[in-house]
């Protein structure tokens, strides 16, 4: 089993609860790699018996950070209309005093797809191909990012924190290491690979943590499936850095240049 889907897995404790571990190779400056923990609590609604359909969109609230150890997800369909389905899920771990704790809250919607009219109004930029381009030196920040193969084309982490930075934008190749076939989960964590936009924009090393993330599945599990293992083209950038929050867009698209998935973030950071 691959790194990522043992740090994913899930094992049914009770209806609608499933039972997993953090894991110390997706592990950040606090707590774990914020993509594998939303790529887990939609593992859990992705192997719930009532599932109808694939995900749409996926929401998650980081209430605060996972602590090393167990944990117990919670995923529940509140709806379920004809074609669509509404689930509410929930991380909870025990606190010091053995209490269950809420660590995060989120909400997503799986559909039943069906063919229709379409079209990418994003367009994928133009290029250098991954293999050209060098890997940056990025193994000793943090544990998670050993587990993706990463090729920064533009907006690369300032090598001289002073202050002088005046683009938000960051576009890269990726995929994950070792090469892992793409699905839902997956995708989910690579649309959190980004670092923070604050350190880019303003040349500065602050603390900086997402507080709420939103994907959105522009593929369904046929067009993921045939994309294997190849590469997917990242670009993220911010619109707004004000009062200690900052927004934060997110774009991914197949090698083949179709938009698979966008991310909205809305992340803290300290001046």
């Amino acid at each position: 089993m691959a790194a990522f889907d043992q740090a994913i897995a899930l094992t049914s404790i009770g209806e609608n609860l499933y039972g997993g571990a953090t894991s110390a190779a997706y592990a950040n400056m606090v707590g774990p790699f914020g993509g594998v923990t939303a790529a887990t609590v939609l593992n859990a609604v992705l192997q719930h018996p009532a599932l109808l359909g694939e995900p749409v969109a996926l929401t998650v609230n980081f209430a605060a950070a996972l602590a090393s150890g167990p944990f117990t997800v919670e995923a529940r369909p509140v709806r379920t209309n004809r074609s669509t389905q509404h689930w509410v899920m929930e991380i909870s771990q025990a606190d010091e005093n053995g209490q269950a704790s809420t660590v995060l809250t989120a909400t997503a919607v799986t559909a039943a797809r069906r063919e229709t009219w379409s079209v990418d109004e994003e367009p994928m930029p133009e290029v250098a191909r991954p293999d050209s381009v060098a890997r940056p030196n990025m193994a000793a920040m943090v544990e998670w990012v050993k587990r993706y193969d990463i090729r920064i084309l533009e907006g690369q982490i300032p090598v001289v924190w002073d202050g002088a930075g005046h683009s938000s934008r960051t576009t890269l190749w990726v995929r994950d290491e070792p090469e892992r076939p793409l699905d839902f989960a997956s995708l989910t964590a690579l649309a959190d690979v980004f670092f923070p936009r604050v350190w880019l924009r303003r040349a500065t090393a602050v603390p900086a943590g997402t507080v709420s993330m939103t994907v959105y599945f522009h593929a369904d599990a046929a067009q993921l499936g045939s994309h294997g293992t190849d590469w997917l083209l990242g670009q993220a950038r911010a619109q707004a850095l004000r009062n200690g929050f900052f927004d934060q867009t997110a774009l991914l698209w197949s090698a083949g240049g179709r938009l698979l998935a966008t991310s909205h973030q809305i992340v803290y950071f300290k001046a």
